[in-house]
């Protein structure tokens, strides 16, 4: 048995509010099992201010069992360098098209949980698309060349004090970890989720 593969073009979906004569786009990179109408929902607060943009993951699957809800992934461990590789380009194509139809507007960068992964991978491939990364309860690739990681950007990283993906020791480890790499940590009293408060305090700084 030998692999095979075959090249097709294929749809990708994302959401996005009105993003014309907005000064600032959030581009958002939800995490594991979640579909990008449900998270755009989470950021919908900002839409007076910022232009909002969320890309789906392209590997839909039911939650639980073979019916129900419905929740979208980035990759698994299965083929996963190829996975990478399409997300990056599907990526980049579409903030291109973003850029080049609003070529005034700063771009800032958010990666939620699994999402983190994928916009770390990201901004190190183009880091001059964007004005800030924003990396949300996410375990920082390690794939990734750490010291090619570029310092000059505003590099955030938050993580809430209950997270339950992250005890106590793997808490601080972490923040160790962003730190390191040259972010600026952020904790705050909360689970596996966005806070509006500390997202809108982060974004505003810009």
């Amino acid at each position: 048995m030998t692999e095979q593969h075959i090249l097709f073009e294929q749809k990708r979906r994302y959401y996005q509010n009105d993003l014309a004569g907005k000064q600032k786009i959030l581009i958002a990179l939800h995490g594991y099992g979640q579909l990008a109408q449900f998270f755009y929902r989470k950021i919908s607060f900002l839409s007076d201010d910022w232009g909002i943009l969320v890309p789906e993951g392209p590997h839909r699957f039911y939650l639980e069992g073979s019916s129900g809800r419905v929740g979208a992934s980035w990759m698994t461990k299965e083929w996963r360098a190829q996975d990478i590789e399409d997300n990056i380009a599907y990526l980049q194509q579409l903030i291109e098209k973003v850029r080049a139809e609003h070529p005034r507007t700063t771009l800032h960068l958010l990666g939620f949980s699994q999402g983190g992964a994928t916009a770390a991978r990201l901004f190190q491939r183009c880091p001059e698309f964007f004005a800030q990364l924003i990396l949300w309860a996410s375990v920082f690739p390690p794939d990734l060349e750490k010291q090619a990681f570029p310092k000059k950007k505003k590099l955030d990283f938050v993580l809430g004090k209950q997270d339950p993906y992250f005890d106590t020791e793997g808490h601080i480890k972490i923040i160790h970890v962003y730190r390191s790499l040259g972010f600026e940590t952020h904790t705050f009293q909360g689970l596996h989720d966005l806070n509006q408060q500390m997202l809108l305090s982060l974004l505003s700084r810009n």
